[in-house]
């Protein structure tokens, strides 16, 4: 039961601090002991409510202690919590709440326009919680009379008594919503016994390796893939917290740091690339000062630049990991091994750029267009299939289809080569892959290599239609805050990282680059937008 873990961390850590900023802008301290114990109001008011096990609650909310209550309260009580996705089309978010069929929606004040403009079109919500205080209670015209109650008084009156029930660990504990670049959002339903596992594997030393003495930046949102599973195993083995909310600009990502004392973190590389232009932009600060020891990154891949960034201004370890929403998310780890221990800085480096081992508990293979077994020898490549007791085996509700194979494997969509010790690398998505003259060009290892160059703030790597060799690729660049280059002066250093092939054919400056709702790049904005682009010659 998830509830063990918040009990847990009450009884053995129940003075370690939770540290939250929230959107009224003020710092908030708590600990695990008061989690736990508003986490039992919150199972007393939805009770109130006449909650049931099963029923769907919703939350639209940054990462905060009250938020992080959700997660043991709702669970905890036998009900399913459901993160929805604020940065997502209004039109996705309606079709997820419905879908979900929530019957309670908790949000934070920054979102207090967004659900009034919602409201008339959800069909099940019939609570709605802002997660706030009296005092910053907002006005929202469009939720109908008596339906709208504030976080203090929904729980502040409720006993901290409250005997957690048992049920079936294989219940639904939490639910998630995939980004639907293509179609409707599909929603991923995790149970008990799958958080548990998880949560069991993140704290492993070849894993994540949270601990008691961890003091982690939690930057990755809550409300994607359950924030990695962090504030479970956080839970279970007492760090501390730390949580930013919607405050995730450079320098407030740094004071954050700083004053609290940071020592691991995990965010997407778009948060760390604002955190080093705001470094940029303050050359007198030394960030070997914040004591940062390892920076965790996923959600895309680790570019080198900044791998060797952590490395030399931080001293931290910067590690990735790669899975999905459907993989509760976590599969492999980027760690290194001790065979790697002789090895020069830039052999390690070529090691971390790949997204890592699987981590016990997955089961991965490689599979060709006609699903035959690829070998693990590091070139190969064909798509990624997972499967283990975290691993979804379809969508809520059977959207989809049957989605596993005859041996149980989930298909992840991902085009990656293993080598012989296990390291996965991804070379691309299936369907970003860039096909010329017969052979595959990873847009990943050239947008990697063209943020190497010291003006390219961030890059995007698209194929677009040539009469010869059908494909040929496109590199799209951001420049950072006050730098040039010219496409010959980068088409001239790629020259020096890439193989002659897969040098793009042409090079496009643009401000800023379309994002997914979790910070990837949408590569199908770009190709729809790029798709008539004349090629030099």
């Amino acid at each position: 039961m998830i509830s063990s873990l918040i009990e847990h961390a009450a009884t053995f850590h129940a003075d370690t601090e939770i540290v939250s900023r929230p959107p009224e802008g003020h710092l908030r301290r708590t600990t695990w002991s008061q989690v736990r114990d508003q986490s039992k109001q919150v199972a007393n008011a939805l009770a109130e409510l006449g909650i049931n096990q099963g029923d769907r609650i919703a939350t639209l909310a940054w990462n905060s202690d009250r938020h992080l209550t959700l997660y043991f309260g709702v669970s905890g009580a036998g009900a399913v919590m459901h993160t929805v996705n604020p940065r997502l089309f209004v039109e996705q978010i309606v079709y997820i709440i419905n879908h979900a069929e929530d019957r309670v929606l908790f949000f934070d004040t920054t979102f207090a326009p967004l659900v009034g403009q919602l409201a008339g079109e959800l069909s099940s919500v019939e609570t709605y919680v802002v997660m706030t205080d009296r005092e910053h209670m907002p006005d929202i015209p469009g939720l109908p009379e008596g339906r709208l109650r504030c976080w203090e008084g929904f729980i502040g009156g409720q006993s901290t008594h409250y005997d957690w029930p048992e049920f079936d660990e294989r219940s639904a504990s939490s639910l998630c919503y995939t980004s639907g670049t293509t179609g409707n959002p599909k929603g991923v339903l995790y149970s008990h016994r799958s958080t548990m596992l998880h949560t069991l594997m993140i704290a492993a030393r070849d894993a994540i390796d949270i601990h008691s003495g961890s003091r982690i930046l939690l930057v990755v949102p809550m409300f994607h893939a359950n924030a990695w599973g962090t504030p479970y195993t956080a839970a279970m083995v007492g760090a501390t917290l730390v949580m930013p909310g919607p405050h995730l600009d450079g320098e407030s990502v740094y004071n954050l740091m700083k004053s609290e004392g940071v020592n691991q973190s995990q965010g997407v590389p778009t948060v760390w690339m604002m955190l080093f232009s705001y470094l940029d932009e303050h050359p007198e600060i030394d960030p070997h000062e914040l004591g940062l020891r390892v920076a965790g990154t996923g959600g895309a891949a680790l570019p080198q630049s900044m791998i060797e960034r952590f490395d030399r201004e931080f001293g931290a370890e910067s590690m990735q990991g790669w899975g999905m929403t459907e993989t509760s998310p976590l599969c492999v780890i980027g760690r290194l091994l001790p065979k790697h221990e002789g090895l020069s800085d830039e052999e390690r480096t070529q090691i971390r750029l790949k997204q890592g081992r699987g981590i016990w508990g997955v089961d991965l293979k490689i599979v060709d267009d006609d699903g035959n077994r690829l070998p693990w020898d590091g070139k190969a490549f064909g798509e990624v299939w997972v499967r283990g007791p975290w691993i979804a085996s379809g969508y809520f509700k059977g959207e989809g289809g049957e989605k596993l194979d005859a041996e149980g494997y989930f298909p992840t969509g991902d085009v990656a080569t293993i080598d012989p010790d296990g390291y996965l690398q991804l070379v691309d998505r299936a369907k970003d892959v860039i096909k010329s003259g017969g052979e595959w060009v990873s847009s990943i290892d050239l947008e990697n290599a063209a943020m190497g160059h010291p003006a390219v703030a961030e890059a995007a790597v698209i194929g677009v239609p040539h009469p010869k060799w059908q494909e040929r690729p496109v590199l799209i660049a951001v420049l950072r805050k006050g730098c040039s280059a010219t496409r010959e002066e980068l088409l001239e250093y790629l020259a020096g990282e890439v193989v002659k092939w897969w040098l793009p054919d042409d090079v496009v400056f643009v401000d800023e680059l379309p994002h997914t709702a979790t910070g990837k790049v949408v590569k199908l904005k770009l190709r729809e937008q790029y798709r008539d682009h004349r090629l030099p010659g």
